[in-house]
């Protein structure tokens, strides 16, 4: 009787371990991936810039349109400071779910160059999400100047070398690094004055404090209309559709000159491929709304999209880019 109990017992046993083992498979074979159930929380997009230039716009477009498709909060969080290095590592570091994006810029692939050590790895430690836009840079100067044209700049530099200012919103930036390729491209020797920012630069250049610089077309586009500001040369290969009057600097004086500002997505490296699908495939489609692309255009700001592959080989190659500039203009790494 005692052996008929001891069988029946493991019989149950086992019966039981079967029944959970096999709950265990159904529940396993019924959970969604990450793409599924990806996103069902707050979204936080980081921008390492403060409100008000295009890096920040785009943020609030994207969060916009990103909630309102997928019923989830899409906060944006400004964290400028340190050259972009305190938000950008922020992001680096935080978990790989897409649940913490960054908005990135020119910045983005100079700063290998610009700094002697970052705290994380521009390339391994981010995911390429989206190439959103890209705009030229004006080459600007204050109308008091006796200079109305690419070459009479540089002629005019070159005889008094040292003694023309140029600003840019600090080291590593595009204004900054569009003039000194300018500068080694053309030979000509004139002043550094950084600022913390496009706008006290611009008032700076209104007010006489310094005589020139390169900034974004939708920075100091209202100034050149109001003619209190003249622009001289767009930095990129065609000339701006909002500036069509405007040379390219290429075509003004410098040939083969070509900068072009881009702005675009990243998440933390590791991200799960159907999320970082979603999140293309999603973002690609919000460049395409008309609205969106009106209020890109209006800033002077061409959208683009694509996938993360070709971001990705984008961003690398202004790594690539910049690396020599920087070398070529002996601009010590801070």
């Amino acid at each position: 009787m005692s052996e008929l109990i001891s069988n029946l017992v493991r019989l149950g046993c086992r019966s039981l371990l079967l029944v959970s083992l096999g709950a265990s498979c159904a529940h396993a074979q019924r959970t969604p991936a990450d793409g599924d159930t990806y996103p069902n929380r707050t979204i936080r997009y980081v921008v390492p810039y403060p409100p008000g230039a295009f890096n920040d716009t785009m943020a609030r477009i994207f969060a916009q349109k990103l909630g309102e498709t997928w019923g989830v909060p899409v906060i944006v969080e400004n964290r400028p400071g340190g050259g972009t290095l305190i938000g950008n590592d922020s992001v680096a570091k935080a978990p790989p779910d897409g649940y913490t994006l960054l908005g990135v810029a020119f910045p983005f692939g100079a700063n290998p160059s610009i700094y002697k050590s970052l705290p994380y790895d521009t390339v391994k430690d981010f995911t390429p999400l989206l190439f959103g836009g890209r705009t030229q840079n004006l080459l600007v100067i204050r109308p008091s100047m006796p200079i109305k044209t690419v070459q009479e700049l540089i002629d005019y530099a070159k005889k008094n070398p040292g003694k023309v200012s140029y600003g840019s919103t600090g080291v590593g930036s595009s204004n900054h690094l569009s003039m000194e390729l300018f500068k080694s491209m053309t030979g000509i020797d004139i002043l550094h004055v950084p600022y913390k920012g496009s706008a006290p630069m611009v008032n700076d250049l209104l007010g006489d404090h310094i005589d020139t610089a390169f900034d974004n077309t939708p920075n100091v586009l209202p100034q050149v209309n109001a003619g209190k500001l003249r622009a001289l040369g767009a930095s990129s290969k065609t000339r701006s559709s909002l500036a069509p009057d405007v040379p390219t600097v290429s075509e003004a004086g410098a040939p083969g000159y070509d900068v072009t500002v881009w702005f675009g997505v990243v998440g933390p490296a590791g991200m799960p491929p159907e999320i970082v699908r979603k999140l293309n495939s999603e973002m690609n489609a919000i460049l395409k709304m008309e609205d969106v692309r009106r209020r890109f255009l209006d800033q002077g700001v061409e959208p683009v999209g694509g996938s993360p592959a070709q971001f990705s080989d984008h961003i690398k190659a202004e790594i690539a880019k910049w690396a020599k500039v920087v070398k070529d203009a002996n601009i010590q790494p801070e």
